[in-house]
């Protein structure tokens, strides 16, 4: 079912999750904002041009402690490498400005992705932020779902428990790992919007 946005809206608001019209740049069951963006490896990625792969987006900032317990705990690599497995291309999104929290050059961003052991398709850096607020990013993680027609499928968080604990991820529901199950098999996802969770990104001045 293609959700209205008014619809898109009032589901966010029940997530609790403190969304405005302005904030909701992209609404599930609504075409996602086309990007060309540069990647941490020095090649460009189109959005339009993985139009037929089912894509994630993933916002993420290294220091983030929320984001350092799906990392550390292996929970987003797996995840990544599930995924990936499977067709789907996984694109990191780091949106920190320069100066802040999160923020780092290509290099820097690709061998991080080494030490915790991360297999994304390809790392987006977005310090300008015009990736992060077309899409309305609020926080790490974030995460979005494109499907093979290009529309937006699923945002919001990772799972249904927003600590920054391990231990934690065992009680979770795993809302991102779901809706792909659920998509991959021709289902409609049963949460295409959920509240995320975690350090706010750290855009620079609008």
């Amino acid at each position: 079912m293609r959700l209205t946005r008014r619809q898109t809206l009032a589901a966010l608001a029940a997530t609790g999750w403190p969304w405005s019209a302005s904030q909701a740049a992209a609404v599930p069951g609504q075409a996602a904002p086309d990007f060309t963006q540069r990647a941490a490896d020095g090649s460009s990625v189109s959005l339009l041009s993985l139009r037929g792969k089912t894509v994630v987006l993933e916002w993420t900032n290294h220091d983030c402690p929320y984001v350092r317990k799906h990392y550390e705990s292996g929970n987003i690599p797996s995840l990544q490498k599930d995924a990936t497995a499977q067709g789907v291309v996984w694109l990191q999104v780091i949106s920190s400005a320069p100066g802040t929290q999160g923020h780092v050059d290509g290099p820097t961003a690709l061998r991080l992705n080494v030490q915790r052991h991360a297999a994304p398709t390809a790392t987006l850096l977005d310090p300008e932020g015009r990736l992060g607020r077309a899409y309305g990013a609020r926080t790490t993680p974030h995460l979005y779902i494109v499907n093979a027609q290009g529309l937006l499928v699923y945002a919001g968080g990772i799972d249904s428990v927003a600590t920054a604990r391990k231990e934690d991820l065992a009680r979770a529901e795993p809302y991102v790992r779901n809706a792909l199950a659920e998509l991959a098999s021709g289902k409609a996802i049963s949460r295409a919007v959920t509240a995320p969770y975690g350090c706010s990104v750290k855009y620079g001045d609008a």
